[in-house]
């Protein structure tokens, strides 16, 4: 390879101008014509060629370098620029000779490989020290143009199209350079000629390049110059010549300087010498009046005549000289091509002599590997390859198709009859009525019953499962070989287009199929006929020509019959014929699904039969009891009766003088038992509520109307918060008026648990809205339970002696955050933490369609300082009465200036209050941006998604100022809380002193 990858960047700095003035050696070579192969270009006029003469050369030197430079040390030190090393070309990999063109820091180098011309910038562990056997001159020259330069001002775009044309031109193509000049550094000035082309001019033609200009003379007789002869250039050191004297006989113009009588006797010498120089008209004109008077006026026309003949010969001449060197190197160019075409005659005959040596075996041996294709390809494609897959699917489908059990639409009429009944029972509100209502629901039951048995029995008998498994398998294998299905309507007539489609490419394989088959037995009965001519054993007697002469015209036969069913088999379909097997896929993977969705409905509709079934079975004629749920209240009352004369016994001993202090505590202690006892029992209770809750739902939602003295539908209303069975005076509560002063708020401990008790003044219009507000509240938290991020309610009672209700509700001590800011504030990372949470709440609220409306630092709480959960609100106020209260962080309100003009609450102004918390934290202002002015398009859910809250995992680095100050935060709380319970038991004893 004469090349090693196109022209490389190089700056146009690097490119010389003509029109500079630029000593060149002798050149003793002037016309010489060379042979080359374009390896690199620099710019429009500059490249770098190898002589074709080298070839053998550079194959040399590469074999040496890939010995040498693997085990070579890598350069250290200085780098000499006039040695000469092996580098490792990035794009191959291959090492080349090169030299360090500048050092451009301690790792990297810029080097040129030299023998072809390209430039690299390498680290230096990629330069390594090569002997002294190839520290020769370089194989590559770099040359020039003649009589072109790159036009000042030209912009880097065309720079590096006129790079790319002469590349075009020259690379890796064989050119006539014949050279005019030589530079000192060894550039080369030459006109390239590829065969008729003059790359020259066809650069200067395209506008990447101007002709050189010469530099300005101080007399006009140094402007032209003509010379007819022939001019061997001696020792040039002026500008190259104009592109306009181009040719054989070109005339050079003269040196910069002034003319003298040493100019004149030099053209004089030369006229002497036989060249004869010729002078313009013009010249001539002035000239007369100088001619001696003895020479007549038809002498001077004559001589012009001659003069003007001569001019005519000359041109004519150099037009023929040019046609002449065009001929030559047209003659010489087909002998090249003719020596070419020759050797490759030669190459071509000596392989048909070797080929037809094994031709017989070589023949054979692709003829057995075709069939081996041939073979596998029978075995495997045949089937998926003209749709015969599609037809066994669709045999499945015809043969084993699944219908709806007849019993099925009998009993689906009558679970509408069923579920109506219930309806009705649900919405009645008079127990009469209702009994009437359950006598006929009944007798609906006593149908659906013996439908049911009538289908699950049909059922039975029908083997679902292994149908189903059938259908999941086949559409499982279909879409491994087709892939996605495409959506349409069902039509027969593609099922119909499908099995012409088939018959055709059918009749159609058959016959190239059976023609193969006939070829290969044909060949097979003449291996036969073979064995036996070949055979010395055998007497009878067969000429060569009954048995061998006829082989060709098999294997002919043989192969063509073969490499039409590879054809067949191998080709890809055709749009159309993709559309026809993609069409019928889909309307089989149609029917498939269809199936499947009819069975799982069976299905469905059998589970829900056994269900029912087993329900039923138990409480046919007859609603369940609700004897168990009686018991545990019963037990209940006991309970609360016997904790309450505890509680008297108890103050009755701490209010006598002479009170025995460990038959109060011993009291205490029962006090405690039973409390615990009591809560024991609630829970027993809200399981038998729930259990009965199911019930209703599903089967019996005459439970209610029944049973109204249970309570059931109060506990369903609620959600399970509502419960009859706890009282205040139950609990051993002590006020908390640091919390709220506003309304009865209360502090105990239930099962190890410190609870708050808060409490609402009610009346008869606002307790059910109260109680609604609380369920709402209390479903949406019990979807996620902890993941939800609010806070949750325990017990939700009414007080029976006066217009209260009472929520119960876990106690964290000193957690909401305006506590914990104002003591430790948390960090970075704690405050996204919370904040996150926090965001899970209100999204878990604005799910359930519920808004908070009145979001500030007391109802947010950081968990142990890492989760964020929302607190309650006032379940009396509505959503408008809440955002009514003014609540401030710092400077700024919380509430969102849409409420402030009178819009009602919004998903989007619990965000803006959730922004202002925000400004706690750091690293949040695009966030804060977002919810403060962009909240019509912000949800909660975005929050969550925010890039803010998506810290790393694992353990953040420790604070130990931080942790420092955080435990001796705790200690102060514990100190406190144990503070507070010995000033409750004094209270209790009568101790405490009120300073």
């Amino acid at each position: 390879m004469w090349g090693r990858g196109h022209f490389s960047k190089t700056s146009v700095a690097e490119s010389v101008s003509f029109s500079g003035i630029v000593q060149m050696e002798e050149d003793k070579h002037y016309n010489k014509v060379e042979d080359v192969v374009g390896s690199h270009v620099e710019d429009a006029v500059t490249f770098w060629a190898q002589s074709i003469s080298r070839n053998k050369d550079i194959m040399k030197i590469g074999c040496s370098l890939s010995e040498v430079c693997p085990h070579a040390n890598s350069v250290f030190g200085n780098l000499d620029p006039k040695k000469i090393y092996g580098g490792l070309f990035s794009e191959d990999k291959c090492w080349y000779r090169c030299k360090v063109l500048k050092i451009i820091s301690d790792e990297k180098c810029l080097v040129r490989y030299i023998d072809y011309g390209n430039t690299e910038i390498l680290n230096r562990s990629d330069i390594v020290e090569i002997p002294l056997d190839l520290q020769f001159s370089s194989v590559a020259k770099k040359y020039r143009l003649w009589g072109l330069q790159i036009p000042s001002g030209q912009e880097v775009t065309q720079f590096d199209q006129g790079r790319t044309f002469l590349g075009s031109l020259i690379f890796e193509k064989e050119i006539k350079m014949r050279t005019k000049a030589t530079y000192q550094d060894g550039t080369v000035i030459a006109q390239a000629e590829y065969g008729s082309v003059d790359i020259g001019e066809e650069v200067a033609k395209k506008g990447f390049a101007e002709k050189c200009k010469l530099p300005s003379s101080t007399n006009a007789c140094e402007e032209k110059k003509s010379d007819p002869g022939q001019l061997v250039l001696k020792n040039l050191k002026s500008p190259i010549p104009s592109w306009g004297h181009r040719s054989n006989q070109s005339a050079f113009t003269r040196p910069k300087g002034r003319l003298s009588g040493r100019m004149t006797l030099d053209l004089k010498n030369e006229n002497d010498a036989g060249n004869h120089v010729t002078f313009p008209k013009e010249n001539l004109a002035v000239g007369d009046f100088n001619l001696g008077s003895n020479v007549s006026l038809a002498k001077i026309k004559q001589d012009q005549k001659l003069i003007e003949e001569n001019e005519r010969l000359k041109t004519e001449k150099e037009v023929l000289l040019e046609s002449y060197k065009a001929l030559e190197s047209k003659v010489e160019q087909t002998a090249q091509e003719l020596q070419q075409e020759k050797a490759t005659t030669m190459d071509l005959t000596k392989h048909l002599e070797s080929t037809l040596k094994t031709r017989v075996g070589t023949r054979m041996e692709n003829l057995a590997a075709k069939v081996e294709i041939l073979k596998e390809i029978r075995r495997v494609n045949i089937n998926v390859r003209f749709g015969n897959d599609l037809s066994d699917a669709m045999q499945v489908l015809e043969e084993e198709s699944f219908t709806i059990p007849a019993s099925l639409t009998e009993l689906e009429r009558i679970w509408a009859e069923y579920s109506l009944a219930q309806e009705n029972i649900q919405t009645c509100q008079n127990v009469d009525e209702g009994s009437i209502l359950i006598a006929k629901r009944n007798e609906v039951q006593q149908k659906l019953n013996m439908a049911i048995e009538v289908f699950i029995l049909e059922v039975d008998e029908l083997p679902l499962n292994k149908r189903l498994k059938t259908l999941q398998d086949l559409s499982t294998s279909l879409e491994a070989v087709y892939g996605p299905a495409k959506e349409g309507t069902k039509s027969e007539e593609i099922l119909k287009k499908f099995y012409d489609w088939k018959c055709d490419k059918r009749e159609e394989f058959t016959s190239v199929r059976s023609e193969t088959e006939v070829s290969l037995q044909r060949l097979v009965a003449w291996f036969q006929n073979t064995v036996k001519a070949f055979d010395l054993s055998v007497e009878e007697t067969r000429t060569s020509k009954d048995t061998i002469n006829n082989v060709d015209e098999i294997l002919e036969k043989t192969e063509s019959s073969v490499c039409k069913e590879l054809e067949i088999s191998l080709i890809e379909h055709g749009d159309a014929d993709k559309e026809i097997i993609l069409n019928t896929y889909s309307q089989i993977l149609q029917k498939i699904h269809s199936e499947e969705r009819l069975i799982a409905t069976v299905q469905s509709k059998y589970k829900d039969s056994i269900e029912f079934k087993k329900q039923i079975i138990e409480c046919l004629n007859k609603s369940p009891n609700v004897d168990h749920l009686l018991s545990i209240k019963k037990t209940l009352k006991n309970l609360k009766a016997r904790l309450r004369w505890k509680l008297v016994e108890k103050n009755n001993l701490e209010e006598s003088d002479d009170h025995d202090g460990s038959e109060i505590e011993k009291i205490k202690q029962e006090i405690t038992q039973l409390r615990n006892s009591v809560f024991h029992e609630i829970y027993r209770e809200q399981e038998e509520y729930e259990k009965l809750n199911c019930l209703v739902q599903k089967w019996f939602p005459e439970l209610p109307l029944l049973y109204p003295e249970i309570g059931l539908l109060k506990y369903m209303n609620s959600g399970g918060l509502l419960t009859m069975s706890l009282e205040r005076d139950l609990l051993d509560a002590e006020p908390m008026k640091e919390l709220s002063s506003k309304r009865p708020l209360v502090c105990s401990e239930v099962n190890g648990q410190i609870i708050l008790l808060k409490g609402y003044s009610v009346d008869v219009d606002t307790e059910a809205r109260v109680i609604q507000r609380a369920a709402a509240y209390h479903r949406a938290w019990r979807e996620a339970k902890e993941e939800s991020g609010l806070l949750p309610l325990i017990f939700l009672f009414l007080c029976k002696s006066d217009p209260m209700a009472y929520l119960m509700v876990p106690y964290y001590a000193r957690a909401n955050l305006s506590a914990v800011q104002a003591s430790v504030p948390l960090t970075s990372e704690e405050a996204l933490k919370v904040m996150k949470g926090v965001a899970q709440g209100l999204h878990t609220l604005h799910k359930a369609d519920i808004i908070h409306g009145s979001l500030h630092q007391n109802n947010v709480f950081a968990l142990n300082r890492e989760q964020g959960i929302v607190g309650d609100f006032d379940f009396t106020k509505s959503v408008s009465q809440r955002t009514s209260v003014n609540m401030m962080v710092g400077d700024l309100s919380l509430i969102s200036p849409e409420l402030k003009m009178g819009k009602p609450a919004s998903p989007s102004s619990d965000l803006y209050a959730y922004g202002c918390l925000l400004l706690w934290g750091d690293n949040v202002k695009s966030l804060l941006y977002s919810l403060i002015y962009c909240r019509s398009s912000m949800t909660a859910e975005q929050v969550l998604n925010a890039e803010c809250f998506l810290v790393p995992k694992g353990k953040s680095t420790p604070n130990p100022e931080k942790d420092t100050e955080y435990t001796q935060y705790k200690e102060k709380e514990e100190l406190k809380m144990e503070n507070l319970d010995q000033y409750k038991e004094k209270t209790r004893n009568g101790e405490a002193s009120f300073d």
